[in-house]
Order: structure tokens, then sequence, then C-alpha cells
């Protein structure tokens, strides 16, 4: 066995992250780990890469007792991590990133052209094409992924921990990925893979392995698993059936008529956009990452200006105004990056979930506290958000758990019209029938929804209408009796409908 867990215990407290779990590791296996939000999977792997370290526990690699304090402790010993998050510098090259660290070159002089040819020497043996001399920010995050990985096995890793590595890719990137990681396997390189996406799980893993509760409930062999065996582990119940009603739409919440934002360059980000919401129906936009959908979003709510054209809510002309303007007319905003636009992560719970509330929960100009602490209380047992008081700092909640947070502060806004963008991205399954749920509840009230996510399969699942964004355009709609994800994809790509 490369690598073994024994009985790892990880309290912060009174409170236990990991109890007593096992985890183990072969040479070559790529053994995924699966679970609900706070369920442990990411504190555990921060003990193996030396983030953390064990209450009680041992861990051994290849036979042998080892215990990191750091992540160089880690490294040094082939373990490399790949965080949920990409950890690398935007105006750096790609050449540059992955040999930071271990700079070719000689004293302080940095030998760039060397630097490039080791990069391509790694993409040809991993085969994993990258532009050495690309500046990072201008890639797109599959490219970026890439660069992790590539990072990691420059400095030597054997074991490579990739944290909800498909989080921000498209579904061609994904495919990329998961083909990446077989082949890597298929040369000895060995993964932990966390990720609350059963079917890649069911498509790359060797060996699964389920926590709930900081406990494993069920390891499950290739071959022995499918996505109820998982899911029934995971939350410890049957997952019910979403029950979707057909859409009763009224009347109009949004128009947008004509809308275009001319990029630096001359070439439209958004060019001469025009959609409509009805009340009680979901319109969903589907698209690569990059044309158009965030701008779209930025300008009805106000985040961003357009250059022309405009946007009504409820029949009410707010082109132009502010977000606090344009949210009192009645929007509510689920933010598809949490961290930028969603919350602050010095703010406690509490605060988060007053975000947006503030200026109706206060009397005489002073917040009513007890009613907010109460409001976000029932929120964080409702959506089964895990942490450890209306005081702790959100940014010590995992990514999920302050998704869920996010999106119960935005649902219970009562507002007409909701953007709904990445509304599961990073949560578990329990959570995304959850959210699921609620978001066609609040349909069947009378909520126009606008649904823009990465998931073709949430995107069908959910939306009455679906529109499709290519270079900055509407390039299709379709109902949801017509759509299927290879007629999305088509259009996705710049392709047309026969």
């Amino acid at each position: 066995m490369l690598l073994q867990m024994d009985s790892i215990t990880k309290k912060y407290g009174e409170f236990s992250a990991n109890r007593g779990i096992d985890f183990s590791l072969r040479a070559g296996e790529v053994h995924a780990i699966v679970g609900e939000n706070g369920a442990g999977k990411t504190t555990l792997m921060r003990i193996l890469y030396g983030m953390e370290q064990p209450t009680s526990g041992t861990i051994s690699l290849n036979g042998k007792a080892v215990s990191f304090a750091s992540p160089l402790d880690a490294i040094q010993h082939g373990i490399g991590m790949v965080h949920q998050h990409f950890m690398l510098f935007p105006t750096f090259t790609v050449a540059e990133n992955i040999v930071i660290g271990h700079e070719p070159g000689s004293g302080v002089r940095f030998d760039r052209k060397q630097a490039v040819s080791i990069v391509e020497e790694l993409c040809e043996t991993y085969g994993m094409k990258v532009d050495p001399e690309a500046v990072v920010s201008s890639t797109a995050p599959g490219v970026q992924q890439r660069v992790e990985i590539l990072k990691v096995l420059y400095q030597g890793a054997e074991i490579i921990i990739l944290d909800e590595p498909t989080g921000v890719l498209t579904p061609l990137e994904v495919k990329e990925l998961l083909e990446a990681i077989k082949q890597l396997s298929k040369q000895g390189k060995s993964f932990i893979l966390i990720s609350h996406k059963l079917n890649e799980v069911l498509e790359v893993a060797d060996r699964i392995t389920v926590l709930r509760d900081g406990e494993v409930t069920g390891v499950v062999n290739k071959g022995e698993a499918d996505a109820a065996l998982l899911s029934r582990l995971m939350v410890g119940r049957e997952l019910a059936d979403l029950d979707r009603r057909p859409a009763q739409p009224g009347e109009s919440v949004l128009e947008v008529s004509e809308v275009t934002i001319r990029g630096s360059k001359g070439k439209p980000v958004l060019d001469n956009v025009s959609l409509n919401v009805r009340a009680g129906e979901i319109v969903g936009i589907a698209g690569i990452s990059g044309n158009g959908q965030s701008e779209l979003l930025q300008v009805i709510s106000g985040l961003a200006s357009s250059d022309s054209g405009s946007i009504k809510l409820s029949g009410k002309d707010v082109t132009g105004m502010s977000t606090r303007s344009i949210r009192e007319h009645g929007l509510a905003h689920i933010p598809e990056d949490r961290y930028v636009w969603g919350a602050n992560r010095t703010a406690t719970v509490a605060d988060t979930g007053l975000m947006g509330h503030q200026r109706r929960l206060q009397r005489s100009g002073m917040l009513k506290l007890k009613e907010i602490r109460s409001l976000v209380s029932g929120w964080v047992q409702k959506f089964s958000i895990k942490t450890g008081s209306l005081d702790t700092s959100t940014q010590y909640l995992s990514g999920g758990n302050l998704q869920k947070l996010i999106v119960a502060r935005e649902l219970e806004q009562g507002t007409p019209f909701l953007i709904a963008a990445e509304p599961t991205r990073g949560v578990d399954i329990g959570a995304m029938e959850t959210i699921h749920g609620e978001l066609l509840k609040r349909r069947e009230e009378g909520t126009g929804i606008l649904l823009v996510s990465s998931e073709l399969t949430e995107i069908i699942k959910l939306s009455d209408r679906i529109l499709v964004m290519y270079e900055g355009r509407i390039a299709g709609e379709l109902s949801v009796n017509e759509a299927t994800e290879e007629k999305l994809g088509l259009l996705m790509a710049g392709g047309t409908l026969q």
C-alpha cells in the first residue's frame, strides 16, 4: 500500500471534523472521497498535505510512519495538492508559475528559456498541452487547472490531491481533465479526488470512500458503485424525485432590450442582447464561460453599465441605477462567485445573512439584532449549514456551506425576480436537492428566475426555456421539451441546429 491513514481524528475545541478515519491509496490508483459539505473531506486532505495536524492517528507512506509539519514536508515526500481555488500568480507566465520555488538558472539569474524548455518537456511526458509563454490571466480555467497539475508534477509529486477540480470547468474541459487523470494514473501517478459530482467520480475512480459527519460510511470499489448507493451513503437516506410541475408564466418581470457593452478592443462583450423573464418561470442561460453571461448579470444587477440598451424590472426602467436601487426595485441575486460578490470572508455568519436585508431589519437606524439572529438561525437549520455558531467568521465555513448561506439569504428576499448564477456550485447532492426544490417552489409562488449554470444537467432539469450565449450574443432558444445536451453543446460551440 502506497499510503495508509489510520484512525485520523481532528478536533477543533469540542467539534470533531474527522473521527477515526481510515483511508488508503495504492500506486496508480484514483481514490475518490465524497460526502456532504462539512463531512470532513478537505480537513482530512489538509492533514495529509501538512496544512493541519491531526489530534490523533497515524500516516504511513510506503510502509514507513511519517508526519508533515507543513506543505513543504508533504511536497518533499512526493505529495502535491491542487486546491479548489487556483493558487497561481495571474501576471506570471505559465512557465513561471510551474517552476516557481525551483527556478532554473544560476545565482539570482532566472533562466527563462530553460523554464520554457522544462514545461515543454513536462507537457510531452504527461500529454498535457499548455503554452509555456502565455500569461496565466489570459488563459481559460481548464488551462489553469493543467498548469496546477504540471506544477505539482514538476515538484516530483507521486500522489496528487485534487480538491473539487471541475467546479469552474466547461463540459469539454471536464472531459479533458478526466482523461488526463486516467492517463497519468496509467503512468503510475496516484490521485485522491475530492468531488461532489458523482457522475465524474463514477467515471474515473477505482475506489470511492464516503464520509458523513466526519466518519467513513462506506468504501466502494469500481463496478460496485452507482449514484443511488453513493447518495444514500452520503446523506443517510434516499433522495426524493424532483417535483416539477408545468410552468404557469404571468407578466414579464425582467425585460432586457438591445443591451450592448463594447470591449476594450472594440469587439462587443455583449452584442445587442434582448431577453425577457416572466413571473412563474425559470429561464436558463447556457454557454461556455467567457461568452458574456457574467457581464449580462452584472448589467442587470447594477454592477456594470451598458453602452446602449435598457433594462426593466416589473415594468420599471432601472437602466443605470445603482445596485442598491435595483435591489429595492425587486431583484435578489445569487452571485456566480461567492467570495468576490457574495460575502466578506471576515464577516460573521449572522452578518453575511444580513447583507441585503440590513435596511429592512433596522428601527430608527439600529439593527434588530435579535430578529436577525433568529432569521439566520432558521436558514442554518433549513439548509443544514454546518457552522460552530452564528458568530463564526465565514472564512472558516467550507465553500459549500458558504454557498448554502448565500442561497438561503437571497431566496428569502421574497422578490419578484431572482438571478440564480451557479446556485449549486460546490454543494453536495443533498444540498443540491434542497436548492433545486426551493427554486421550483419560488417559481410556483410566482417568482421569475434567470438561471445561469455551467452544469447542463441543471439547466435542463430546472428551466422552462433555455437561451444559449455565444460570443456575447443569444445564439438560440430552446424549450425544455426540445433541449438536449447535444443540441445545447452545438449552440455553445457556435454551431447551428438543422
